[in-house]
């Protein structure tokens, strides 16, 4: 999907989020696939596992240094967004930094750029 400049940037940093946690799960749930034959139920205690919060937080740390200037600033955007509490098994700060990385990937993918997105989370997913 392409959306256009002036439209992402009028985007809500928490619209960017949204979309950003369905792509990043996707991604998880691919790899998750990709990689053995796991039952229904361990294919989704695993996705869990890496798309809470603290996982999330913890991926966008490892790929702070490799965001470009622009990516940076919708990552930041998206984790001084202000949006409902932190869920329980989460800091406030990692919601935000995983809402940063939500955002970032919403922002990749709604502009078309899922060369990088998929750079970025095959960053994350060889680290882990």
């Amino acid at each position: 999907m392409i959306v256009s400049e002036s439209d992402l940037a009028a985007m809500s940093a928490l619209a960017l989020a949204h979309v950003g946690d369905a792509v990043y799960e996707l991604l998880v749930r691919t790899e998750l696939c990709r990689a053995g034959r796991l039952t229904a139920g361990q294919l989704h205690r695993e996705t869990v596992r890496y798309v809470a919060a603290p996982a999330q937080a913890k991926a966008a740390l490892k790929l702070l240094p490799r965001l470009t200037e622009q990516e940076a600033a919708v990552y930041r955007r998206g984790r001084n967004a202000h949006g409902h509490a932190a869920p329980k098994a989460a800091s406030p700060q990692e919601y935000h930094a995983a809402s940063g990385l939500e955002a970032l990937f919403g922002w990749l993918y709604l502009r078309g750029d899922n060369e990088r997105a998929r750079e970025l989370f095959n960053a994350v997913w060889e680290d882990d």
